[in-house]
């Protein structure tokens, strides 16, 4: 299988490494299977290739063209025509971590050929795949529109208000629909990679994850943190505050309306608008947080650490745990036991 790599300037190193290394894994232990899918063949390509070749930003072994990571690593490109045509496009995310960068990023000039290139493998049938902000590429060429995808948690808010077109889950590690697959945040592209693996090959998939430590997470949601996605918007920054000030009585959101002098619609707005979620969805992320911490960090029975987060009962609280988090009241202990 062909895949193009479409590297771009300050590219997440650990993103781009990650992608390339889970392939360059998966085709050493190819010969492992009894029947082996064909090998993966990379290349890394840039539309600006043409611009940097021989002296400027070039790698010194030969004078080939190069683009420049985040941490100013140099990585060989080919311009996307010189490359055979892939069967998959993977647009791995660049380092801006803070909306204001990567909105700049976005209206630069050069994003131009990106987008077109993006808009134009697609339309011939190839298929694509992007981490992390690399999701902000796809949603700029209107690929994604009318179709599920994530992106990096805590750019969810900035992803929502751009492009309302597209059915975000942010809280979902990895998103698939109509060819296109799209991962989180950071070292989802690990995720990512291994998915595209699991295709054409779930055995080989499944070795190369064991070989490179990788545990399954099917979800960012454990990784999130409220109260900053909460911020981007003063009223649900202070219904945040009410949940957490309330976190041990029955969640009526009736109350929190009128404590905040704000209607129960406008709640609602204020959240789907924000983070594309109901208020009872939002305050069971934070008590699912608070819950996970007490069971990291205490020894507490999972029925006290229940009732201290506002749930009747243990069970309610450790079906929560498996169906948002992905995870049991067991493993977190474990996870700080050892």
């Amino acid at each position: 299988m062909k895949i193009s790599v479409l590297v771009l300037d300050g590219v997440f190193d650990s993103g781009l490494a990650s992608v390339l290394d889970v392939f360059q894994t998966a085709n050493e232990l190819r010969g492992e299977l009894p029947q082996p899918p064909p090998r993966w063949e990379l290349t890394c390509v840039s539309p600006q290739a043409g611009s940097r070749r021989g002296g400027d930003g070039g790698d010194g072994a030969g004078g080939g063209a190069t683009v420049r990571t985040a941490a100013g690593h140099a990585v060989a490109v080919r311009r996307p025509e010189e490359a055979d045509p892939p069967e998959l496009l993977i647009v791995p995310g660049v380092a801006h971590k803070q909306p204001g960068p990567l909105v700049d990023w976005l209206a630069a000039p050069e994003r131009r050929a990106d987008r077109e290139l993006v808009e134009r493998t697609h339309a011939g049938g190839t298929e694509l795949a992007a981490a992390c902000t690399g999701t902000f590429l796809l949603a700029d060429a209107d690929v994604l529109n009318g179709l599920p995808a994530t992106t990096s948690w805590w750019l969810s808010p900035l992803f929502r208000q751009r492009y309302p077109a597209v059915a975000l889950d942010e809280s979902s590690m990895l998103t698939r629909a109509a060819g296109i697959t799209t991962a989180g945040a950071a070292l989802a592209h690990l995720d990512l990679a291994l998915a595209l693996v699991r295709d054409r090959s779930p055995a080989l998939a499944d070795l190369a994850a064991r070989y490179l430590v990788v545990d399954s997470r099917p979800s960012q949601a454990s990784y999130a943190i409220p109260e900053h996605l909460a911020r981007t918007d003063p009223t649900v920054a202070a219904f945040e505050r009410w949940v957490r000030e309330h976190l041990d009585q029955p969640l009526r959101i009736a109350d929190a309306a009128r404590t905040l002098a704000t209607s129960e619609r406008t709640l609602q707005r204020a959240l789907d608008r924000v983070l594309g979620i109901s208020p009872l969805r939002f305050a069971q992320r934070i008590r699912l947080e608070q819950a996970a911490h007490l069971l990291r960090t205490t020894d507490l029975p999972i029925e006290t650490v229940a009732r201290r987060v506002g749930y009747e009962n243990a069970t309610t609280l450790a079906t929560l745990l498996r169906d948002r988090l992905g995870t049991t009241a067991g493993r977190l202990r474990r996870e700080v036991g050892g």
